[in-house]
């Protein structure tokens, strides 16, 4: 499981980010990724990767505003072009069915695979055996979501010097036991396989947010995630602007790291006006003077998140 930023930028693209757009890619828990946002030129960004996008099977747009959806339409036709058949379903709020629909059917696009919409509302909106995600608005101009990843607990190992202990080698028997299976040795001793497995491995948690104001439901989203991904589109000395504008500062997006009692943040949705690197240097000092692990995100910077360590 890894973060893989392909565009950090805010409101326009600037020469040395796009606009916004993250893939989660869950290539050895699911061989799929998924897509956190897709402003324009999100599949330009993807050419410089290893994403095929026949594996993007989940799109989750925080909110309606351009530099959030414009990349969708044109990803969504390569995607016919690039081995895409399976289904692709999309998560955002109302309209995002109708900004869609409507710019396919107006360019006469035909896709070679099914396209299933989900318009979200508060609360858990996708559940599988692997992953649950929940969704609550937060508090930007118009309808803005964060969306809370959390990977189920994960099966305890095999404990194979417990095995070892009595006389079993290597071999099909160390498979079943691993399964949980009950085993008969040649010498008639039974082996019930949930003695021999370790206990569960915590699942993580990543929480990605759409575009905010400081926002007490954002802390509800990230607490104890193992990654928060927080928009600080301006400098703590530009609050004023933040404010006026619904967005946050990286002292802001620090605090809700702080509260939310996360273990890293990554700071993106970076405003043009910041463009040296003495400027980012700046908000993520400014952040780090809150909470110590924190990170600017760059196009194409890619972090793992590593599997939580047994208890």
């Amino acid at each position: 499981m890894n973060v893989l930023f392909l565009g950090t930028g805010a409101g326009i693209p600037a020469k040395s980010r796009n606009v916004t757009s993250i893939a989660l890619q869950l290539l050895e828990e699911r061989n799929a990724v998924w897509l956190f946002d897709c402003g324009e030129a999100t599949q330009h960004q993807i050419l410089y990767t290893n994403i095929k996008p026949r594996k993007i099977e989940k799109i989750f747009i925080s909110h309606l505003h351009g530099d959030h959806i414009y990349g969708l339409p044109g990803l969504i036709s390569s995607r016919s072009f690039q081995g895409g058949e399976s289904l692709l379903t999309i998560y955002g709020p109302k309209g995002i069915k109708e900004f869609v629909r409507t710019s396919l059917s107006v360019s006469h696009t035909y896709l070679s695979y099914p396209i299933s919409f989900v318009e979200v509302e508060e609360g858990l909106i996708f559940e599988d055996q692997q992953f649950q995600v929940f969704t609550s608005k937060l508090d930007h101009g118009i309808d803005s979501y964060g969306y809370r990843i959390v990977e189920k607990d994960l099966p305890g190992t095999l404990l194979v010097h417990k095995v070892k202990e009595l006389g079993v080698a290597p071999g099909p028997i160390f498979q079943k036991l691993k399964k949980g299976e009950t085993v008969s040795l040649d010498d008639g001793r039974i082996l019930n396989g949930t003695d021999f497995i370790g206990p569960p491995q915590k699942g993580r948690i990543i929480t990605i947010l759409g575009d905010t104001r400081y926002s007490k439901r954002a802390i509800e989203l990230a607490e104890h995630a193992d990654m928060l991904i927080h928009e600080a589109t301006f400098s703590a000395k530009d609050d004023r602007l933040a404010y006026d504008y619904f967005h946050s500062t990286s002292t802001q997006a620090a605090s809700i790291a702080t509260e939310a009692k996360v273990k890293k943040l990554i700071l993106t949705h970076i405003s043009s006006r910041y463009q040296s690197k003495e400027e980012i240097l700046l908000l993520c000092n400014e952040a780090k003077g809150i909470f110590l692990d924190t990170m600017v995100a760059e196009d194409f910077l890619q972090v793992e998140v590593p599997k939580n360590k047994k208890e």
